[in-house]
C-alpha cells in the first residue's frame, strides 16, 4: 500500500511512499508497572512488535490483557502517577531519518506528536469529544494546533475531513454538539479529528465494540477507505475476533501482559499454535452454527406439558412527550414503540433485535413495569393494567431484569450476598437463616461459591459480577427474565459461559427469556424465535431457522449480512452503506408514523408490509 498526503504544515503534495520502506513503529521489551496497594505490578510485560507502513495489525485478547495499556504507553497517556513505563523503547521512525523513542519525550514535546504523527480513536466517542464546545471548533482547533493554516483554511480542512467519513450536510454539522448525534455519527467525527492530520500511524481502541452491527460495518469500511486513500498504519485493538479476521493484516494475541501468539491473519485463523489462541477462536458465536439445531425429546414433552404463555404483548405503544418553544409546551413526541404485539411460552427464548433506538430496551422496561405505557401486557394470565400496586408487585415477582452492565447494577457499598438475598427481603419471603441458605444455593447454582458472599462487587470479574446479577433474577423464581443486552460488554469466552449457564438455568426451571440484543451471532446461538424491531415496530418476526435461513425483509438481511464473520477467508470485499441516517422516532404532536401491518408467510413467519 501506497501513502500519498499533503505536507501538514503547508499542504505541499508529498510523493507516495511504499509499504516496503520499512516499519512505521517499532515496540522492544515494553513493559509497563501500575502501583497499587500491593506494590508495583506489571501490567504489559516484555512485549516487542513493528507496525510496518499501510499496515493493519490487530491487538487481540480479553480484558486485563494489556491491550489498551499499550495503545496508552505509545501515546504517552498512561494514567499519572499509577501507571509507567518501566523499560523498553517505542520509537516512531522517519520516512528520511531515524527515529524517536517515544518512551524518552517529555510532555511538550510528545504534544506535537499526538495527532500529528499518531492519532487515536477511543471506544466511546461521547468521553472523547468535549460536550460543551461544538463539532466544527473540536476539529478546527485541532488543525490548527498542529499546522500553520489560517482558521479559514482550517475550517476548509476540517469540512473535508468530515465528507471524508461520509457525515451528510457536513458544513452544517460543524455547528453541532456531540450529543445531538447517534453514536456512529460520533464515532465517525471522532475518526474525521483523528485523520485530519493525515497521521503516520492511527490508533483504534475498541472503536466499534458499543456500535450496532450495521454502523459497525460501516466504520470498518470507512478505516479499509481511509488507510487505501493515505496509507495510514493502523493499530486496531479488539477482543472481536469477528473485527480481526474482517480487518487484520498481522494479529497479536496477548493474555495477562504477555504476547502468547503472533502472525498473519489467515495463519493465526487457520493454524492457532498457542492453546489460548485455540480457545479464544472456539468460543466465539459464529453465525450459520445455531441455524436447524433441534432441542431434544424429552425437551419438547417438557414443553408440551406446560401452560399456555409466560407473558403476551397486544398492541404497546410507549410514547415520551418533549417540550419546547417560548412557553415550555409539548410539541414533539417520541414514538419508542408503536403498536407490537408477542408472547412467549415457558422454557422459551424470544430475541428482540435491532439497532439503538428501535424501542427494543423500552418494551422491556414496559414489561416490568418501569415506563407508562398503552395496550395490553398479561403475565401469568393477568393483564397489568387493571391492577393496583400490591397486585403488581406480586406480578412482577414473576419478571425480573438482567442489564447490560453488572457493575452499574449492583450496589458497591453491600456484599453480593445481601444483594442477592435483597428481593427475597422486599417480597418478605423466608427467615433470615432461610434466606441465606437460598443465596448459598444460588450462588453455587451459578458457579461461584458460598463463601464468595462476603465479598463486594468490585472484587469479582465483570463476568464473575454478571453471574451475580442471574443470582439476583433467580432469587424470586421468576417465570420471565429479560436479559438486556447482558452479554455484550463481556469478552467472548466469558461471554460464552454465560450463554450456556442461560441455557442451562432454562433447561432446569422452564425460565422464559426476552433476550435483547444487536449481536444477531449471539442471538442465532441462543434464541428459538426472532423479532426484528426497526422505529420502534416489529418487521419480522418467526422462529429462529426461518429468520436467519430466510430473512424476508430488506432490514433483516442487512442486519444478518453485517455481522463480520471470523474467518479471513470469507472477509467481504464490500459492505453495503446505508443511504441516509435511519430516521428519527421523534415527530410533531398530531403526526403519527405509518403503521406496518405483519403477513403471515407460513407457520408463522411474519414479514411487514407498507
Amino acid at each position: 500500500m501506497s501513502k500519498g498526503a499533503g505536507n501538514k504544515r503547508t499542504g505541499v503534495f508529498v510523493p507516495a511512499v511504499s509499504v516496503t520502506a520499512g516499519p512505521v513503529l517499532e515496540i522492544s521489551g515494553l513493559t509497563v508497572s501500575v502501583r497499587g496497594e500491593d506494590g508495583e505490578r506489571p501490567v504489559v510485560s516484555d512485549l516487542s512488535l513493528t507496525l510496518a507502513r499501510g499496515e493493519t495489525l490487530c491487538i487481540a485478547g480479553e480484558s486485563g490483557s494489556g491491550k489498551s495499556m499499550t495503545a496508552l504507553a505509545i501515546m504517552q497517556l498512561l494514567p499519572q502517577p499509577a501507571a509507567r513505563i518501566e523499560s523498553g523503547t517505542i520509537r516512531l521512525r522517519d520516512i528520511d531519518r531515524g527515529g524517536i523513542d517515544l518512551a524518552g519525550l517529555d510532555e511538550r514535546r510528545m504534544r506535537r506528536i499526538r495527532g500529528d504523527r499518531i492519532a487515536m480513536i477511543f471506544q466511546e466517542p461521547m468521553t472523547s469529544l468535549n460536550p460543551v464546545l461544538s463539532i466544527g471548533r473540536q476539529l478546527v482547533e485541532s488543525i490548527e494546533a498542529h499546522t500553520d493554516l489560517s482558521r479559514a483554511d482550517a475550517r476548509r480542512r476540517a469540512i473535508e475531513a468530515l465528507k471524508a467519513v461520509r457525515i451528510p450536510e457536513a458544513e452544517s454539522r460543524l455547528k453541532q454538539f456531540p450529543h445531538e448525534l447517534s453514536g456512529g455519527m460520533r464515532q465517525r467525527v471522532m475518526i474525521a479529528m483523528a485523520l485530519a492530520l493525515k497521521p503516520d500511524v492511527l490508533i483504534a481502541d475498541e472503536p466499534t465494540t458499543a456500535l450496532d452491527v450495521t454502523v459497525q460495518g460501516e466504520v470498518l469500511e470507512l478505516l479499509r477507505d481511509l488507510q487505501r486513500e493515505h496509507g495510514t498504519s493502523v493499530i486496531l485493538i479488539t477482543h472481536d475476533m469477528g473485527v480481526v479476521a474482517e480487518m487484520a493484516d498481522r494479529v497479536v494475541i496477548m493474555r495477562h501482559g504477555r504476547m502468547v501468539e503472533e502472525g498473519t491473519a489467515a495463519d493465526i485463523f487457520a493454524r492457532p499454535q498457542a492453546d489460548y489462541t485455540r480457545e479464544l477462536l472456539a468460543a466465539v458465536p459464529r453465525i450459520g452454527t445455531g441455524v436447524g439445531r433441534q432441542k431434544s425429546a424429552e425437551q419438547k414433552s417438557v414443553e408440551a406439558e406446560m401452560p399456555g404463555s409466560v407473558a403476551v404483548v397486544n398492541d404497546l405503544h410507549v410514547h415520551f412527550d418533549l417540550r419546547g418553544g417560548f412557553f415550555g409546551q409539548v410539541n414533539r413526541r417520541v414514538h419508542a414503540v408503536e403498536g407490537i404485539s408477542f408472547s412467549i411460552a415457558p422454557h422459551e427464548t424470544l430475541a428482540l433485535v435491532g439497532e439503538s433506538g428501535c424501542g427494543k430496551s423500552t418494551t422491556a422496561k414496559a414489561l416490568a413495569g418501569l415506563v407508562p405505557y398503552y395496550g395490553d401486557i398479561v403475565i401469568g394470565g393477568r393483564n397489568l393494567a387493571g391492577l393496583g400496586r400490591d397486585q403488581r408487585k406480586a406480578v412482577r415477582r414473576d419478571v425480573q431484569m438482567i442489564f447490560q452492565d453488572p457493575y452499574a447494577s449492583l450496589d458497591p457499598r453491600m456484599r453480593v450476598g445481601d444483594l442477592v438475598a435483597e428481593p427475597l427481603l422486599i417480597h418478605g419471603i423466608a427467615s433470615k437463616e432461610e434466606r441465606s441458605q437460598l443465596v448459598a444455593a444460588l450462588f453455587e447454582r451459578v458457579g461461584l461459591s458460598a463463601d464468595q458472599m462476603e465479598l463486594y462487587p468490585h472484587e469479582f470479574s465483570g463476568g464473575q459480577r454478571q453471574r451475580i446479577c442471574i443470582a439476583r433474577a433467580l432469587a424470586l423464581k421468576p417465570k420471565l427474565i429479560i436479559a438486556d443486552e447482558s452479554v455484550s460488554a463481556l469478552d467472548v469466552s466469558v461471554q460464552a459461559r454465560v450463554l450456556d449457564l442461560l441455557k442451562e438455568l432454562q433447561r432446569e426451571f422452564g425460565i422464559a427469556y426476552l433476550f435483547i440484543s444487536h449481536d444477531m451471532a449471539v442471538v442465532e446461538n441462543i434464541s428459538d424465535r426472532v423479532a426484528v424491531m426497526y422505529l420502534g415496530q416489529i418487521v419480522e418476526m418467526g422462529t429462529r431457522d426461518q429468520v436467519f435461513s430466510n430473512p424476508r425483509h430488506p432490514y433483516t438481511k442487512r442486519l444478518i449480512e453485517a455481522v463480520p464473520v471470523p474467518d479471513p477467508a470469507r472477509r467481504r470485499p464490500r459492505f453495503a452503506r446505508l443511504d441516509q441516517e435511519i430516521p428519527s422516532p421523534t415527530r410533531k404532536i398530531g403526526e403519527e408514523p405509518p403503521k406496518l401491518a405483519l403477513k403471515d408467510l407460513g407457520n408463522g413467519h411474519l414479514v411487514a408490509v407498507s
